[in-house]
């Protein structure tokens, strides 16, 4: 073989195959998971290909996504937070109580939520690494003490367990245009949450391929003593991290107190758990070190699915909780099964 033909082998082996990089996708089983989905509600409920029920459809999946998002992200990075779901009502609350008793324009309220949420981002970042505890201690912790302010405060401020009403206050319209307008499309309303989530999953696709923070997340969910051997800041990655999920929280939080005007403090409990489901089915591994941004919204778009496809089928909602159980499991397994054959074609 002459070098002509040894520079050509080695192109060749170098070369990645279409099946090889698609099988290396973390989205792929979430993908062929929300087809077989969509496929399945659109035989089953006559209503769930209009266009309006499609409208339905990314309205749930999208209130889920927006954090399904930044929690893929701090997976990816090897961490939990088990206080998404209620930071999520902790930063409709502070923006709604901080308004009202201010007697300021609802966007100081919207503004002072910001850095509250990112603080507390930043306190869950912090404590992870300043104790090296792990992160589902550090985090429950946060989730109890959340749970308990905005339980005592809402009733310290507003002396029962909601807030009080802020739709007549200066600079609600904007805001309401911001967190929780409707945009029409040929007849058919679609909230605006669902363009706040796909340019979320836009950023947050970019971060992870195109920038130096993507190398460094992937590096310290995959060994972050090895990441840090190397020169990655491990810590700052995941304060950051955290930070990004207090800035989904931020948002969820606005349309959630813009959508109704009034917050019940104690909304929140449990949909973090959803979160984490979402970003699982789309391809996040426990261990971390591996998933997508796309296959979050993946797994919120499933979720979106089967929350509403059950309705529109007429079928009995208790049934929701064992559809969501059952999905979880075989995304799980399949993505375990594409990434043992994406190894072996490796």
């Amino acid at each position: 073989m002459n070098a002509t033909q040894a520079n050509d082998a080695d192109e060749r082996i170098l070369r990645t195959s279409p099946l090889r990089k698609l099988l290396g996708r973390p989205e792929l089983g979430s993908v062929v998971g929300a087809v077989a989905v969509f496929v399945f509600f659109a035989f089953f409920a006559d209503s769930f290909l209009r266009a309006a029920s499609l409208s339905t459809v990314l309205y749930a999946a999208s209130t889920i996504g927006i954090m399904a998002v930044p929690v893929a992200l701090l997976m990816v990075g090897g961490e939990f937070d088990l206080s998404a779901g209620v930071m999520v009502t902790s930063s409709a609350l502070v923006s709604s109580m901080f308004s009202y008793q201010m007697t300021a324009n609802v966007w100081v309220g919207v503004g002072v939520s910001l850095l509250v949420t990112l603080a507390i981002g930043a306190f869950n970042g912090f404590m992870l690494t300043r104790t090296k505890l792990p992160s589902f201690i550090i985090t429950l912790g946060t989730f109890l003490m959340l749970t308990g302010l905005n339980l005592g405060f809402t009733k310290l401020i507003d002396g029962t367990v909601s807030t009080k009403s802020i739709a007549d206050m200066e600079g609600f319209p904007s805001a309401r245009d911001v967190f929780a307008s409707t945009i029409t499309v040929g007849g058919v309303g679609f909230k605006v949450t669902i363009l706040w989530w796909l340019a979320l999953v836009a950023v947050a696709s970019w971060i992870l391929l195109r920038t130096r923070a993507g190398n460094w997340i992937f590096a310290v969910g995959g060994n972050q003593d090895a990441a840090r051997a190397v020169g990655v800041p491990v810590t700052r990655t995941k304060i950051g991290l955290y930070m990004g999920v207090g800035f989904g929280a931020w948002i969820s939080g606005q349309h959630l107190l813009f959508s109704y005007d009034v917050v019940q403090s104690g909304e929140g409990v449990g949909n973090e758990l959803i979160y984490i489901i979402a970003a699982v089915i789309g391809g996040c591994l426990i261990t971390g070190g591996y998933g997508s941004a796309v296959g979050s919204a993946v797994g919120a778009f499933i979720f979106g699915m089967t929350s509403k496809g059950i309705v529109f089928a007429e079928w009995n909602p208790d049934w929701f909780k064992f559809f969501l159980g059952a999905m979880l499991l075989l995304a799980t397994l399949l993505n375990a099964w594409v990434r043992k054959r994406a190894e072996a074609t490796a």
